[in-house]
């Protein structure tokens, strides 16, 4: 029998029901493969393991015959293979288990395998946000967050800007279609922003009628 981690949620990827007037205009994921490549540099990986199969053939390649030399060389090979494929695990199950929103009034991420978090970030607390734009068309958006907002970095990996420590900035990160995805966000970033929503308050009093969220 399937079993839905997240069927618990009102809405996909929302820990409760938008307010009224919340309107979600794009939601997605990371692109495992992209994930893959850039945030646990799988490449990297895989020439550290050749490197090492490599060193240990000349080193024997002196020593033993040029069978014996494979025959040694090889473990690196398979410890390599099972690092990559571990690595590759990691990245489809970090993509499976997030949902990207962005909405008409904020960006929310829910981030997390094992331990499963939402950020909800609204459009008047992001200062600014940054494109790392790919060849392939994948990309990752960073978010530069106002004020004395702190963030884990730990916590968020890898759904961070890469080695932005000191004040993280949390990241849909190696998105699709990431340069629509941004136009997106910021033409709703801006309108919300510039637009902002009056209410009025449950007990006003003189003086104090109205507020702006």
């Amino acid at each position: 029998m399937s079993h839905d981690d997240f069927d618990q949620e009102p809405v996909k990827g929302l820990p409760e029901l938008p307010p009224e007037g919340e309107v979600i205009l794009w939601q997605g994921r990371p692109d495992w493969w992209a994930l893959t490549r850039e945030a646990l540099n799988i490449y990297w990986v895989i020439g550290y393991f050749l490197f090492l199969f490599a060193w240990r053939f000349i080193v024997l390649s002196d020593q033993v015959t040029l069978a014996q030399a494979i025959s040694g060389s090889t473990p690196f090979l398979v410890l390599g293979a099972i690092v990559c494929a571990l690595l590759i695990l990691t990245a489809v199950t970090q993509a499976r288990a997030t949902v990207y929103t962005i909405t008409n009034r904020r960006v929310a991420m829910r981030i997390g395998a094992a331990l499963t978090v939402t950020l909800n970030l609204p459009y008047t607390q992001i200062s600014n946000a940054t494109l790392d734009l790919r060849k392939r068309g994948t990309g990752t958006i960073a978010l530069d967050l106002m004020g004395d907002t702190r963030l884990s970095y730990l916590v968020c990996w890898p759904h961070v800007r890469p080695w932005v420590m000191r004040r993280t900035q949390p990241a849909l990160r190696c998105i699709p279609d990431a340069a629509n995805v941004a136009r997106l966000l910021s033409e709703a970033a801006e309108k919300r922003v510039s637009n902002p929503v009056i209410t009025r308050s449950a007990a006003p009093t003189q003086g104090s009628a109205v507020a702006a969220e």
